[in-house]
């Protein structure tokens, strides 16, 4: 909504200019500007509504190819281009790349090829408008509206809203193109489109419109609208669309504010491949016209603004495609000193102890695409899984020999996988307001329970098994190594038995879930193996004998509980449910 408000305002301060020229005449500027405002509005409510339904069909779909990045540079240029011509964004590709960047689901190097291959998919934008498909509008709104609102199935729905969506955007189109016909007859209007001969005004101006709107497709789209009209020759075409791949990096720059270094890396580096490829054709503007015009569709029975109307269009269209699949092709060969520069340019900070308790994987540009915004909560339980692993390592040494000061820093591990339990919970929160499908909102639902059990297993250590350790220490009690040997062995299964869980929700892996489930007899057997070694050493002739026996017995009863939310967890995986064990006591953990 903001941008238009500010793109209403920029209309209404520079459009009065034109109310009159010298000779007298005058056009209606408040129909006008009524007209151009609401006829962008619309454009831009299309382009939105029909990404938003693209991304929630596409989806997981962009979330396989995605994953199956390889260092390939080539590769990563197709799955760029074929992301963004399915969404119609290169912003929301560069979007998605920063996020990923900064979820480590790809490396900083492969960005580099999603990138380039962004700025060809956005070309398909064009040639679409390009097309003479506007009077269809009507009719895509309408059967797009009949899915929307007839249909209960979500899958039919989105593509109502794409369908839509894109009716909009041709409607809005119409009508911005019917707002400038009175321009045809306006001098000082034709007068600043001379102006746009210029290659560097021409660059600043979409540029700066493009910064403001934060839609390179807009304002491709409101340069084939004037060059329908006549207003403008191919160079001027040309120099616009340049500029528009220019402002469309504001939002990958905006998008990395606050991101770590990978994620800025990947925005600078669309910023520099875009500026960097509109210098190298700035010199090459007419011969990228005279290329064009030979191999665009020639109207040769027209003549003056009939025959610019008639072929502007597809020209514009054209050299906005050779443009950037030409930079893809100069620039693809050098990604990896491209990467060099940039992590020069951007070097690496050392991480302070704030940031390593704060999530590394949650993004907020990413809740509009649910099934990817998922997959980072996914990746932030594993982060999170990996703290409780830490604790869980750590706590037996020290609590069968370590010092008051060991426990006390596994208590404080603690805070770590609060927070970031708490960051999680609140993420997940804010995906469930979204439109979601039913295996989505079933996905929720299990990583909730799967955040929550692992949390579980982090207070079992912090509130119970520290304080074994802190009670043996008090009552100078000593574990005899035999002990030592059963309760290390008990400990190192349900180590794997957590690990295990914890991979299987992080890779949504049915496999390691299921390795967790048929450690159970294992468990069993160790379970008891144990007991009926404690009951051996109650009748040894050592001081403090019934202190030990309470202590490992206590230890090996917690240990067992951690395996118990372990399982918990790997079953939020399978189609097991949950609910076939017994609840947990109340006071299981006090």
């Amino acid at each position: 909504m903001y941008r238009l408000l500010l793109t209403a305002a920029a209309f209404c301060v520079c459009l009065p200019v034109f109310a009159a020229d010298s000779t007298g005449s005058s056009i209606a500027i408040g129909q006008m500007t009524m007209q151009l405002v609401g006829g962008l509005a619309l454009f831009l409510f299309g382009i939105d509504q029909m990404t938003n339904a693209l991304k929630a069909v596409a989806g997981e779909r962009m979330r396989s190819v995605l994953a199956k990045l390889t260092s390939n540079r080539y590769l990563g240029a197709l799955t760029g281009a074929f992301v963004t011509a399915i969404i119609q964004s290169s912003s929301v590709t560069t979007v998605l790349v920063v996020g990923f960047t900064t979820a480590g689901l790809m490396s900083f190097a492969q960005s580099i090829g999603v990138i380039m291959g962004a700025n060809i998919g956005t070309t398909i934008t064009a040639q679409i408008v390009a097309f003479k498909v506007t009077k269809a509008a009507f009719l895509m709104i309408a059967v797009g509206f009949g899915f929307l609102f007839f249909s209960k199935r979500d899958t039919l729905r989105h593509y109502g809203e794409i369908l839509m969506g894109l009716g909009l955007v041709f409607f809005g189109m119409t009508v911005m193109s019917e707002a400038m016909q009175p321009l045809r007859s306006y001098h000082p209007f034709l007068d600043l489109m001379i102006t746009m001969e210029n290659p560097f005004i021409g660059i600043l101006i979409a540029a700066a419109f493009t910064a403001l709107i934060q839609s390179s497709s807009a304002t491709t789209a409101i340069v084939i609208v004037m060059a329908g009209q006549g207003f403008i020759t191919l160079p001027a075409g040309i120099a616009l669309a340049f500029g528009a791949n220019i402002g469309t990096c504001v939002t990958a720059m905006l998008a990395a504010i606050g991101k770590p270094r990978e994620a800025l890396r990947a925005a600078v580096t669309h910023v520099l491949f875009n500026v960097a490829g509109v210098l190298l054709w700035l010199g090459f503007v007419d011969q990228l016209a005279d290329l064009v015009t030979m191999l665009s569709p020639a109207h040769s029975e027209l003549s003056g603004a009939q025959k610019l109307a008639a072929e502007a269009p597809r020209q514009i269209a054209n050299a906005h495609t050779i443009f950037n699949v030409a930079n893809t092709l100069i620039f693809i060969g050098f990604t990896t000193l491209i990467a060099r520069f940039v992590e020069w340019l951007i070097p690496d900070k050392p991480l302070d102890e704030e940031s390593l308790i704060k999530a590394k994987y949650l993004d907020e540009d990413m809740i509009s695409t649910p099934s990817l915004a998922l997959d980072l909560a996914r990746r932030e339980i594993k982060h999170m899984g990996e703290q409780v692993l830490e604790m869980l390592a750590g706590i037996l040494p020290a609590i069968l020999r370590g010092s008051a000061s060991e426990l006390d820093s596994i208590k404080q591990l603690d805070e770590r996988v609060d927070i970031l339990h708490a960051e999680i919970v609140v993420y997940l929160g804010r995906i469930s307001s979204r439109e979601l499908t039913k295996k989505q909102s079933h996905d929720l639902v299990r990583l909730m329970d799967a955040v929550n059990d692992l949390e579980n297993i982090g207070d079992v250590i912090e509130m119970n098994l520290v304080e074994q350790g802190r009670r043996r220490i008090e009552k100078h009690v000593s574990v005899s190594s035999p002990t030592q040997v059963v309760l290390s062995d008990f400990h190192l299964v349900v180590m794997d038995a957590v690990e295990a869980a914890i991979h299987a929700v992080a890779e949504d892996n049915i496999d390691a879930a299921k390795s967790v489930t048929r450690m159970k007899k294992e468990i069993t057997r160790i379970t008891n193996s144990a007991a009926s070694h404690e009951a051996k050493r109650l009748v040894a002739n050592e001081p403090h004998r019934i202190e030990a026996y309470t202590i490992e017995m206590d230890i090996a009863e917690k240990l067992q509980r951690i395996f118990y939310f372990a399982k918990r967890m790997a079953r939020t995986v399978t189609a097991d449910p949950v609910d076939e064990e017994p609840a947990v006591p109340a006071d299981a953990l006090t």
